[in-house]
């Protein structure tokens, strides 16, 4: 009742103050095969939620198929928006919270205060109702959008940098997750067939020019990345990886600017 509660009174705040879905896919292809182990009767139901940027994003999986995912905009940030937009999310397909198996935030890098409030939303649901909970990196999400044997993702970072890290076909992280300047880490990344994902718009541009990378293929990938978290959380859950809401942590990669200041007197 009191998760019910929140969702409503969560509800009426973003109505008031004006967010909305921008758009919806339930067209989503199948995420694959489950692990070896598992049988066709088992369709965990699992919600994914990033809230780590400008435009954010829910999605519903049920076993190895996307139900629905919706693309949220609120550039003053999800704080007000998410229980409002989950509840509407949750009454299209006649689902109740507490059916939901496991809850999953992107974790970062990204907005700072986005992380967290994706983080709390994710670790308060879990909590309440007693499920499992998975915080996924924004960069294995992203790379696991491409097709390529070995992927190179890259989130706009501001101030002239960058997020990156290469992930190969199976998420294995293959070169670290990091924070830099695009072409320095375009000239360290590790020779092979790179396919270079991104959502943001001119990246990596030019940046592949001139280099041993001119010629790979480059992937814009979509906005909405909730699908994509829940899609790696679902393989946690089906094999026990999944933990308890309590553990899950940011994923920053960079030190807040309130660290940097301090290191800097």
């Amino acid at each position: 009742m009191v998760l019910d509660s929140a969702i409503r009174s969560s509800s009426t705040l973003a109505a008031n103050r004006g967010s909305a879905p921008i758009g919806s896919r339930t067209d989503i292809p199948p995420a694959g095969l489950a692990p070896s182990g598992y049988t066709e009767f088992v369709h965990p139901l699992i919600l994914g939620v990033d809230a780590t940027r400008e435009h954010g994003s829910l999605a519903l999986l049920r076993g190895g198929e996307f139900v629905e995912e919706v693309l949220l905009h609120s550039p003053s940030g999800f704080a007000h928006v998410l229980f409002g937009e989950l509840e509407a999310l949750l009454r299209r397909h006649g689902i109740a919270a507490r059916q939901i198996d496991c809850f999953a935030a992107a974790s970062g890098p990204g907005s700072f205060t986005g992380v967290r409030v994706g983080l709390a939303f994710v670790k308060g649901l879990a909590d309440a109702l007693g499920k499992a909970a998975a915080g996924v990196s924004n960069l294995q999400a992203l790379a696991s959008l491409g097709s390529a044997p070995l992927r190179a993702a890259i989130i706009d970072a501001r101030r002239g940098e960058i997020y990156g890290a290469v992930y190969d076909a199976s998420g294995r992280l293959i070169s670290p997750e990091t924070v830099t300047k695009l072409e320095s880490w375009v000239a360290a990344l590790p020779d092979g067939d790179l396919e270079f994902l991104s959502a943001d718009p001119g990246l990596p541009g030019a940046a592949l020019c001139g280099t041993r990378f001119a010629t790979a293929r480059v992937v814009a990938a979509p906005q909405a990345m909730a699908a994509a978290v829940g899609r790696i959380a679902l393989v946690r859950q089906r094999t026990g990886a999944a933990c308890d809401p309590a553990a899950l942590d940011a994923n920053y990669v960079r030190r807040s600017d309130a660290e940097l200041l301090w290191k800097d007197r």
